[in-house]
């Protein structure tokens, strides 16, 4: 059954905090899932970073119809194209160029593109787009950066990822331009390898107590 269509700013109001997903063991997808959506994160970006993404895009999205499961790591429009016809139900990318800004367009598919500078920015919002990942957020300036960002365009709604912990996150989420932060400390590798559920669920319960 197809899922309604969603706008990008309904995906980033649906919590504080959108985890990134790398997905090594199709095996891990659905329980991962489950365990992120019983911790309250509703939200998941799987990267497309390994050989078995994609189905696992499409087995958490078949399993799991209340997540709204996304596809990270878009770099081309081949890419972005693969991602629907998996199930994903909107597209996150690490930067931004003409070819996947316009197959998000021809697609009429929510894309949440990525910016690192005020010419990104600018070229996002030449595109039609006012929600933007600031990528990677600590390394180009963080918390300062989205400040000076927030001048120049206070139109746009911003999603940092990259460098932001739990300890972090709050202050990012206080930002009247941060919608929600994007991070993977709630998915350590070592309890994902266990099948440690559990501990899985409790670190989304954290992450999505965190309100600004």
């Amino acid at each position: 059954m197809s899922q309604p269509k969603l706008a990008i700013n309904a995906v980033l109001d649906a919590g504080p905090v959108m985890p990134v997903i790398v997905i090594d063991q199709l095996s891990d997808a659905v329980p991962l899932a489950r365990a992120l959506l019983a911790g309250g994160v509703r939200v998941l970006e799987v990267t497309l970073r390994t050989p078995v993404a994609l189905a696992a895009i499409r087995a958490i999205a078949d399993a799991l119809p209340d997540a709204i499961v996304g596809a990270g790591t878009l770099v081309s429009a081949e890419d972005l194209q693969a991602a629907i016809a998996a199930g994903a139900r909107f597209g996150v990318s690490p930067g931004t160029s003409t070819a996947l800004l316009k197959a998000a367009d021809n697609a009429d598919w929510p894309l949440l593109p990525g910016v690192m500078t005020p010419s990104d920015v600018i070229a996002a919002l030449s595109a039609g787009h006012t929600a933007m990942k600031f990528f990677p957020a600590v390394p180009a300036g963080g918390i300062p950066m989205l400040k000076a960002l927030s001048g120049p365009f206070p139109q746009v709604r911003f999603c940092p990822t990259g460098g932001i912990s739990l300890t972090t996150a709050k202050d990012f989420l206080a930002l009247p331009n941060v919608a929600c932060v994007g991070g993977s400390w709630m998915l350590p590798a070592a309890q994902i390898k266990a099948g440690n559920w559990t501990a899985i669920t409790a670190l989304a319960r954290e992450a999505a107590a965190l309100k600004s």
